[in-house]
């Protein structure tokens, strides 16, 4: 392909010089401030897109990526680099991603608008970007080698398309695709209906990951194939995923893309959804039903609506049990039932402070890494975390909350839900032989 300093028009991803860059997202730069240093935190206001009833997507702990409108085109500037990601208090790595965070700032546009993504490679090995999903001419699909040159390391390449479909699509490399996604580089693209038939009052978008992080290390491990220690929703785990925060009654959507290794069935806790839409687009109403489980596969979006019905804290999380926990080390021996504490004292000679859990379940790892009673090697975070109203939650991973209220001001978390007198279970003995 030979290299130009204008956009491609023919359909094939363009190489632009520092210059030109510069001079095309300049005005992008000065009026929203440089995309690595923009803020992470949800936006809890309700504006509405161009207009319309189409609310802004929420992206849990992360943000929409600006763009700027020159010539009738939409341009967005995504930057690919190293930088240092923290999953919780407790564990940070060096990750790869796009300006600044993992999964990289989500993409929002409309069926119908025609979109220029300059993408700039500040990582030390060479990358592309594949719009997953999206319908586009071949030249702008994104695999190195095939589609297009590589975007070497210093380089900028310009991709440009009309959005012909709508839906929840994804964008990833399609170059040294193994290491780059299992280091964080991926993302969400939503695409908007113009027509508002199918409008809701709460939009949140949520990308699956996995990671490979060992005990003591602070780079993820790309070798890893299934073994994985840390499970993402927006590249956080469990405490620290915010909420959803929705008004009882509100009509909701949350959608969710894939790029782990796992396929992931999301369960959602009191009210039942519908699968409205895929990568591929919105289902036909006749083909849509019930449920409280949907499997997320690796690869693919669904999109899930429902009217949020009754005010409470509902979790929402996969329903594979070990992906709502965090660093387990999955060749541990079973100590389930096995008495141990004649071994304490010996193994304390060579581990001072060692002493046994297991025998009776997992539950006391969190009281005692709660209290420093045996502290996680460097860089590690504890199994299970968090607390609520009544004790701890022993939750970590891919899990949070549904918050449904029946008054809010704003979308900031409530804090936790205290249910009313009468609504909740009550301890009837504590006689471990109580008979009927």
């Amino acid at each position: 392909m030979k290299n130009t300093d204008k956009t491609n028009m023919t359909g094939t991803a363009t190489k632009l010089s520092r210059r030109n860059l510069l001079l095309a997202t300049g005005a992008l730069a000065t009026s929203t401030g440089t995309a690595a240093g923009m803020s992470t935190k949800t936006s809890t206001h309700l504006e509405a897109l161009g207009g319309s009833k189409h609310k802004r997507v929420t992206t849990l702990n992360g943000r929409s990526l600006p763009y700027r409108l020159r010539g009738g085109v939409k341009e967005f500037h995504l930057i690919a680099q190293e930088f240092e990601h923290e999953f919780a208090p407790g564990t940070t790595v060096k990750a790869w991603g796009y300006n600044g965070s993992t999964p990289g700032p989500t993409i929002e546009a409309f069926e119908g608008d025609r979109v220029r993504i300059f993408v700039t490679n500040q990582l030390p090995e060479h990358t592309t970007v594949h719009w997953h999903g999206i319908l586009l001419p071949n030249g702008m699909d994104g695999v190195g080698g095939l589609n297009q040159p590589h975007i070497l390391p210093g380089e900028t390449y310009a991709y440009e398309f009309t959005l012909n479909e709508s839906g929840t699509r994804m964008y990833h490399p399609h170059a040294d695709e193994m290491v780059q996604q299992a280091m964080g580089m991926m993302g969400l693209f939503i695409i908007h209906p113009r027509s508002t038939e199918h409008a809701v009052d709460r939009d949140f978008a949520i990308l699956l990951h996995n990671w490979a992080v060992h005990p003591g290390t602070s780079r993820p491990d790309p070798s890893i194939m299934t073994e994985f220690d840390l499970w993402t929703l927006n590249g956080k785990v469990f405490p620290v995923i915010e909420p959803m925060v929705v008004r009882t009654g509100q009509r909701v959507r949350i959608r969710l893309g894939n790029l782990s290794m796992h396929d992931h069935p999301m369960h959602l806790h009191g009210t039942h959804f519908k699968v409205v839409g895929t990568d591929a687009g919105r289902i036909a109403e006749s083909a849509q039903w019930s449920m409280t489980t949907a499997l997320v596969p690796v690869g693919g979006t669904l999109d899930l609506e429902f009217i949020a019905r009754a005010p409470g804290d509902w979790p929402f999380h996969c329903h594979k049990s070990h992906h709502t926990m965090n660093a387990m080390g999955h060749e541990v021996l079973n100590p389930l039932g096995v008495k141990q504490s004649d071994l304490d004292a010996q193994i304390a000679k060579y581990l001072p402070g060692y002493f046994s859990m297991g025998e009776k379940g997992m539950s006391e790892h969190q009281v005692h890494t709660d209290m420093g009673h045996h502290p996680a090697p460097e860089n590690t975070l504890p199994m299970g975390a968090g607390k609520g109203l009544y004790g701890n939650l022993e939750m970590g991973g891919m899990f949070t909350l549904l918050k449904v209220r029946d008054h809010l001001r704003n979308y900031d978390d409530p804090g936790f839900y205290q249910a009313p007198a009468g609504t909740m279970p009550r301890r009837v003995s504590s006689d471990p032989n109580f008979k009927l």
